[in-house]
Order: C-alpha cells, then structure tokens, then sequence
C-alpha cells in the first residue's frame, strides 16, 4: 500500500456529510468553527471563499476544488458585500425535501463532503495542509470532472443507494485533492505528503511503510535513495520536518495503535513484527509518541464514540444536502437582519 493511502486507511476519514448544496446570488453564508476536513468544489457558477485570520479571499470558479483543515470560521459568497447569514440559522429553518435550483442567475452550485478523522494522530496528516488548499489548475479540475458530475447527478436524481455512492465519491474527492495538492506543493511545502512528491525523499518514506518492522537505520536508508547519510539526514529533516528515525518510529506507533484497537495480537507479538526487541522498548517508545501505555490505548477501543461524531452525522452540512433555493436565502436573510435590529 503506497503511503498516502496507508496513512489515510489508519485515520479512518469518516463522511461526517456529503452532497450538494447552492448559494444564491448576492448571498454570503458563514460557517462556524469546524473540526475534520471540508472538500468541496465548484460545479456550476462561481464565489468566494474567505477565512477568518486570512486576509485574502479566495475566488472559486467552476470545477475549482477547496480543502480546509480543522480551523476559524469561514464564510461561502456570490457577493463580497452582501451580509452574512449564519449556517446554523439556515440548518435548521431548511426543508431537506426542497428541491434544487442551481439555475439561478448568479447562483453557485457546490458539491464534496466533510470529513472527521477518526484515527490517532490526526495531525500527522493535517499538519501538512495549509488554511486553505485551493485545487484549480486546469489539469487538476480535469482529473476531478467525473467525480463532480457523477456526484452531482446523484444529488439531482436521488436513486436506492444513493447516500452510500455519495459518500463514496466524496471520500474520492478527497483523495484525488490530497494527491494534487502533493503534488503542486513540491515545489517548497514541508511534510510527509509533500516528501512523497520528492523522488528521494518519497523513496524513503516508502521503504519504512513497505517495511516498517525492518530494523532500518539512517546508513540503510541513505543507501536505499543513493544519497550520503548527512545529506539524507539534512535533506529528511527540511523535507519533512523530522527525522528519519523520528518519523519511523511514529509510523510504527500509529500502526500499533490501530493493531490494539482493531485486532486481538499481543502487545508482544505486535511489537516484535514491528522491529523491537523488548516488549519494555515498544512501550516506552509508545508511551513517549501516543502519550499513554498500550493497555490504555487498547482499552480506549472500547469507549463510547463522541455523540459529536456519530448523532450528529450528516447534520453539519445539511445545507448541502437541501440546498437552498434564492428566495428562501433572501426571505431568511432579511428576518436574521430584522431580528438583530
């Protein structure tokens, strides 16, 4: 399995919501403070995209991708100037049988998916993304095409089955705008994702996710991309911000986690296939990257699930999945407006 799809099977990215959803023209929405991954992308028409703390907005025209991480508050509009009307106002006055415009003049029709990642260690991937990863390259939005008109098509025309193959497709959205953004951000982004796209570098990290049980050190390594061992270890750490040994030794622990959770091995056995000798070794160094023993994290497998993550699925865009028309986006603007007078 090759590393970006290794890394995402062990964070589990769960669809959280996943749909369609139109905002009309001369119209802005707020979002709040968010958690997990949003992706959306433009099928139709254009708007802006601004984030708190960012002072540029960004304009996103049709087949335009957008990724935002866990942050601030963000704002979706046709018109920069236009008030905006809080999301949660709207969530919860929308009708999920209303039907979807999406010919407005002047309107944007957006499709995609959020994502909570259920995984330890969130931040391994996340880490790598900037505040907002904006996916417009020509090239790129032919690469996403039919995974946008196929999704759309499915929000248009509910068939049986329908909620599962939108799912689906936004979690190949999702993918596919990973994988473009690894590859625009080889020319200076530091991380993991973007080392993948560095020849050497990716080499690298493939060989310890081939193999992470291989009793690697930095000499093997070096020699494995054909570099001397103080140039590797220079050019790792710039690349991916830690150490070669610093990184083998995480992905090895978020492999154990996900062992102890989701299969019945043995602390010992798990740490013997994955290079330590002791089962003293594997726990000191578990304890120093995951912050607890492995007991403890094998017997979190069994806590509840956050009500966050699980009563609350496919309610915090639901706005997606309505889709707001342009007279009820005016109607109810125009009440909030009152309302705060």
């Amino acid at each position: 399995m090759d590393p970006l799809s290794g890394v995402l099977s062990l964070l589990k990215p769960r669809s959280y919501a996943s749909g369609g959803f139109e905002i009309a023209a001369d119209t802005a929405i707020e979002w709040p403070q968010h958690e997990g991954i949003k992706c959306y992308a433009v099928v139709s028409g254009q708007c802006w995209l601004s984030v708190e703390g960012i002072p540029d907005a960004v304009l996103l025209m049709a087949g335009d991708c957008y990724l935002l991480p866990p942050g601030p508050p963000f704002r979706l509009a046709t018109d920069l100037s236009a008030t905006p009307v809080d999301f949660n106002i709207l969530r919860s006055k929308s009708r999920p049988d209303r039907e979807v415009s999406s010919k407005e003049e002047g309107s944007c029709y957006l499709v995609g998916g959020h994502f909570v990642l259920t995984g330890s260690h969130a931040d391994f991937l996340l880490s790598s993304l900037a505040p907002i990863v904006h996916i417009r390259k020509e090239s790129d939005k032919a690469a996403m095409r039919w995974s946008l008109q196929r999704m759309k098509e499915e929000v248009h025309d509910p068939q049986p089955g329908g909620s599962l193959i939108t799912q689906q497709l936004a979690y190949m959205m999702l993918v596919q705008a990973l994988r473009l953004h690894l590859a625009d951000g080889a020319k200076g982004g530091v991380g993991w994702l973007f080392a993948l796209a560095d020849k050497q570098m990716g080499a690298a990290i493939r060989c310890m996710h081939d193999d992470p049980g291989h009793r690697w050190t930095l000499q093997k390594l070096a020699e494995r991309v054909g570099m001397s061992r103080s140039i590797f270890a220079l050019r790792f750490k710039e690349t991916v911000g830690a150490t070669p040994m610093e990184y083998l030794t995480r992905w090895r622990m978020l492999l154990a986690g996900d062992r102890l959770k989701n299969s019945r091995e043995s602390t010992s056995v798990i740490a013997l296939s994955l290079g330590y000798e002791s089962e003293s070794a594997f726990g000191k160094a578990f304890r120093r990257v995951m912050g607890c023993s492995p007991r403890e994290h094998g017997r979190g497998a069994n806590l509840p699930t956050p009500a966050s993550a699980t009563t609350g699925a496919n309610q915090d865009d639901q706005i997606g999945l309505a889709a707001i028309g342009k007279k009820l986006l005016r109607s109810r603007a125009r009440s909030t407006l009152a309302a705060g007078r």
